[in-house]
């Protein structure tokens, strides 16, 4: 026997299941209304329903962007799998044992392939651990079993920056007067000018470039400030230079009209070439052929641009909290590893330049 809803949805009245009803069905575990059956299991949920429920949270709740609750979907997808193969299918039966073999299980398969990187068995640790924290706070568990898993030790790598005249090199090799070129070197001259990570820069709205006493010092000009959205949807508010403004003015003037009526109405600030919005893949492209014109060598990506303005900031003696707050940092620990890298360089410098360093 199992309890049934009446036409009403709110009376569960018994019925006795046949091999054939949809009561017997192993996956139909909600009642009308979204109740969990008691016979589902101990908790009445199932791990991928309780995935699901945790991703809406995150989504909906927490303000997390797309692409990181479709992370947080990638790495929980690969622990079920794990915990499947362990044969757990209730959440409150899963072990301070079963995270730790999954961590040792990414880390180094059973089947011999490569396993991955330290940071990458970090970042799946942390999505596990918000999982169970969210388990627990629910009731959907009585014990946290991520609580105690560290995750592995990593190599402490120093941000990656080029220096003041590559970054000129690298802004140089967007000219042009075309549309796409003058897109392109406002978008490069945007990220450098202030430090945006690509998904703040693609998310941009047209409005979110600020003028005048909307950017806070009355200023004139096309965009003397830009309105960033970080993780979480945090709002600030970084300051423009000439270069950037500048190259914002032509872009809005006299290439953004032109990509617009290709297609669907966006307030989007940067545009495809067939007038959509443009992806974070096209912004790595188009970041990766102007390297390829300005023949640098090192690896150029978007959040190049990012540390090479952390660095070049520090180093010209802006604050540590001055640059935390431009680049949306929550924790100064993070932006501090900046200054290891201008410490870097002043040894550097020391060494080649005094008389006496060796």
């Amino acid at each position: 026997m199992v309890a049934r809803a009446d036409a009403g949805g709110d009376t569960p009245t018994p019925t006795r299941d046949t091999p054939g009803s949809r009561g017997s069905r192993p996956n139909d575990d909600m009642v009308r209304g979204g109740a969990p059956r008691a016979a589902a299991d101990s908790t009445g949920q199932t791990l991928d329903r309780a995935v699901q429920r945790y991703l809406r949270h995150v989504q909906l709740e927490r303000g997390r962007s797309p692409h990181t609750v479709a992370a947080y979907r990638r790495d929980l997808e690969r622990y079920l799998a794990h915990l499947a193969a362990r044969g757990i299918t209730d959440p409150e039966a899963i072990g301070e044992a079963d995270v730790a073999a999954f961590v040792a299980a990414v880390r180094a398969p059973a089947d011999g392939t490569a396993g991955v990187r330290a940071s990458s068995a970090a970042r799946m640790l942390s999505s596990v651990r918000g999982w169970h924290r969210f388990l627990l706070e629910e009731g959907i568990t009585t014990t946290n079993a991520a609580a105690e898993q560290r995750p592995p030790k990593q190599p402490k790598r120093l941000p990656k920056a080029i220096s003041i005249a590559e970054v000129e090199r690298l802004l140089e090799a967007c000219g042009g007067d075309d549309p796409i070129a003058l897109r392109d070197r406002a978008l490069l001259e945007l990220l450098y000018a202030t430090g945006a990570r690509v998904s703040e820069a693609v998310d941009l709205a047209v409005d979110d470039v600020l003028t005048g006493e909307g950017a806070g010092d009355g200023a004139s000009g096309v965009g003397d400030a830009v309105r960033l959205f970080g993780k979480g949807r945090k709002q600030r508010i970084v300051p423009l230079g000439r270069y950037a403004r500048e190259a914002l003015d032509a872009y809005l003037v006299r290439a953004r009209p032109v990509l617009a009526p290709r297609g669907a109405a966006t307030p989007a600030l940067f545009l495809g070439a067939r007038g959509a919005k443009l992806s974070r893949q096209s912004a790595w492209l188009i970041i990766r052929d102007a390297a390829a014109r300005a023949s640098l060598t090192a690896e150029i990506s978007p959040h190049t641009l990012r540390h090479s303005f952390a660095t070049h900031l520090l180093e010209g003696g802006a604050d540590v909290r001055v640059v935390q707050e431009l680049l949306g940092h929550a924790s100064v620990a993070t932006t501090q590893l900046y200054t290891l890298v201008t410490a870097d360089a002043v040894r550097e410098a020391w060494a080649t330049a005094h008389p006496r360093a060796l």
